[in-house]
């Protein structure tokens, strides 16, 4: 969308439009509330947004207390706006999509989701979601992958030739990455955050280019 107004104020008709159409997300958060948010100013005719994980308490669980970040139910504006509109909370939790479901065209016509269960591994001791083996297909013409961010491009660490992490991070040591004078930061070093630690992030590697410059810093 953004591209298709900066180029042509949406002349173009490149843009995504869900008017007229039941629209799937996939994901939360930030991005997925802001997909829902926008699917529905657009005139989207149903809205469905899967979360993988079970659905928070509405309260403070015992083993989160203050001065913890409350793990509570939230409901932003996405979800305001289509119980508003649907009579609905659009979030279906504990399910991810298995399959999509196309017509002859190659237009999409629907998604086969499961549910899922949480399930722990006794050697590693870690809880993962997996399918309960009960499944059911979503009727839609428009879905949204809303599910965070992964990693950088395959072609920026190539073309620099940096090292990444487990999580498909850039490894750094001190915001140097094993290449000698590429720096980096924000969410290629930590990965997925907030706003603020980008600003943060950006003047601490300044700091850091500044020091191997210099020999010190002033930033």
């Amino acid at each position: 969308m953004t591209r298709s107004l900066l180029d042509s104020k949406f002349a173009d008709g490149r843009a995504i439009n869900a008017a007229g159409k039941n629209v799937l997300v996939i994901g939360g958060g930030d991005t997925g509330n802001d997909c829902q948010g926008t699917a529905l100013r657009q005139g989207c005719t149903d809205l469905v947004a899967l979360e993988m994980m079970p659905q928070p308490p509405k309260e403070r669980a015992a083993n989160n207390p203050w001065p913890e970040w409350p793990k509570v139910l939230k409901v932003d504006y996405g979800q305001t706006e289509c119980l508003a509109k649907f009579g609905k909370d659009p979030r279906v939790y504990q399910t991810t999509v298995k399959e999509f479901l196309k017509d002859d065209a190659g237009n999409l016509t629907g998604a086969v989701i499961s549910y899922l269960k949480p399930q722990r591994d006794p050697d590693t001791g870690r809880t993962s979601m997996v399918p309960t083996g009960e499944e059911f297909t979503y009727d839609c013409q428009l879905a949204f992958i809303a599910a965070g961010f992964v990693g950088c491009e395959d072609y920026v660490a190539e073309a620099f030739g940096v090292e990444r992490n487990a999580r498909g991070n850039v490894a750094d040591h001190g915001f140097r990455t094993n290449v000698d004078k590429v720096f980096v930061c924000g969410d290629m070093r930590r990965g997925q955050s907030l706003v603020v630690w980008g600003l943060r992030e950006g003047r601490d590697c300044a700091a850091e280019v500044d020091r191997y410059l210099m020999g010190y810093t002033n930033l």
